[in-house]
């Protein structure tokens, strides 16, 4: 009767364990970063303080986001103080956040208005450039910003597009978050839509993790700087984000699957390759574009190229293409995976082989 009973005990602790890690929740890990702060104050457009409405912004996604369980809210700041750009990524890196989001004010000499989401990427066109470099300037109030930024030069096109390719495993997820954040501005607020583009904005280079920047209005306009320095356009900004967030992190619970077998055929279909280069420019995969790298692979993906090297089943031997392009200057090079001619994390490729 004792051993029945004690079967039975461990039979129920059995399920008990099971069913709480089934129904174990992730954390999901948002960094909010309000732009600007303390002795930068931003754009002063009509008055306003960018940096103060950033924070207010910044506050209520916040607030919306934390009344759920499975999310944890982090901030870069939560007053009126002066972060480093490297820093607030580097807080979002070590929480090993799941999202990055900087929220910022625009500024134009015209009177331009409406609401714009940028993720990182090539430079698109001059007028980008001009956003990225007004908010990149931050870097200049730094301590000993020369040797945190060697080379930087906000007024060099070189500078400001020489982002590092690491970002581009992320730029699928940020495109689909600033696409949800956008959507929400432009459709369901009535924002003038100034579309989803990419650009080369020095906090978003620094994270390594899903990342966009929201500018929620220009504050030169004065309509427009009204309407976000008002308690109620602070609200309704800040709810439109939030909802953004929780839209998006709903989809990456419906498309996340756990699956412990792994297919002989998957691990025959994974494919290694070493990004070398991306952009605008189609160039001859000739070994002399290259530094001499034979065999270089371009694909097309939209309006731009990638250029892979290196093409292997094997993740050590594609590890040692890696160092031979790293040792040709490609210094930015990294390693990329396809499963089935679709791309895949390293980390997962690797687990399954």
């Amino acid at each position: 009767m004792k051993v029945r009973k004690l079967l039975f005990f461990l039979f129920a602790f059995s399920l008990l364990m099971n069913s709480s890690l089934m129904f174990a929740q992730k954390k999901y890990v948002i960094v909010i970063d309000a732009g600007h702060g303390g002795k930068d104050p931003g754009n002063l457009g009509n008055g306003y303080k960018e940096k103060n409405i950033a924070l207010k912004v910044a506050l209520k996604v916040g607030a919306k986001l934390s009344e759920k369980k499975d999310i944890k809210v982090l901030y870069t700041r939560n007053k009126d103080v002066f972060i480093d750009l490297w820093k607030r990524g580097d807080i979002a890196n070590h929480a090993k956040a799941d999202l990055f989001i900087s929220i910022h004010c625009d500024s134009h000499t015209s009177n331009a208005y409406g609401a714009g989401t940028f993720v990182l990427g090539l430079r698109g066109n001059k007028k980008n450039l001009e956003i990225a470099k007004r908010e990149n300037a931050a870097i200049f109030l730094e301590d000993n910003y020369k040797d945190k930024y060697v080379g930087f030069d906000s007024n060099s096109a070189e500078s400001v597009i020489g982002l590092s390719l690491l970002q581009e495993e992320n730029l699928d997820r940020s495109l689909a978050m600033a696409s949800l954040i956008q959507y929400n501005l432009a459709s369901k607020l009535k924002r003038h839509d100034r579309k989803v583009k990419q650009d080369n904005f020095q906090v978003l280079r620094e994270t390594i993790m899903p990342s966009v920047l929201v500018e929620l209005g220009f504050l030169t306009n004065k309509t427009e700087g009204r309407f976000l320095n008002s308690k109620r356009g602070q609200a309704q900004m800040g709810n439109s984000i939030a909802d953004a967030v929780l839209n998006y992190i709903n989809n990456l619970k419906i498309n996340t699957v756990v699956n412990n077998v792994v297919d002989k055929k998957d691990v025959e279909n994974i494919l290694f390759k070493v990004q070398i280069a991306s952009g605008r420019n189609k160039i001859a995969t000739k070994s002399y574009n290259f530094k001499g790298l034979k065999d270089v692979e371009r694909i097309s993906v939209g309006s731009y190229y990638k250029y892979y090297y290196g093409n292997s089943s094997n993740y050590s031997k594609v590890k040692k293409s890696l160092k031979l392009a790293k040792s040709k200057g490609y210094t930015s090079a990294f390693i990329v995976a396809f499963k089935n001619g679709e791309k895949v994390s390293v980390q997962d490729a690797v687990k399954m082989q």
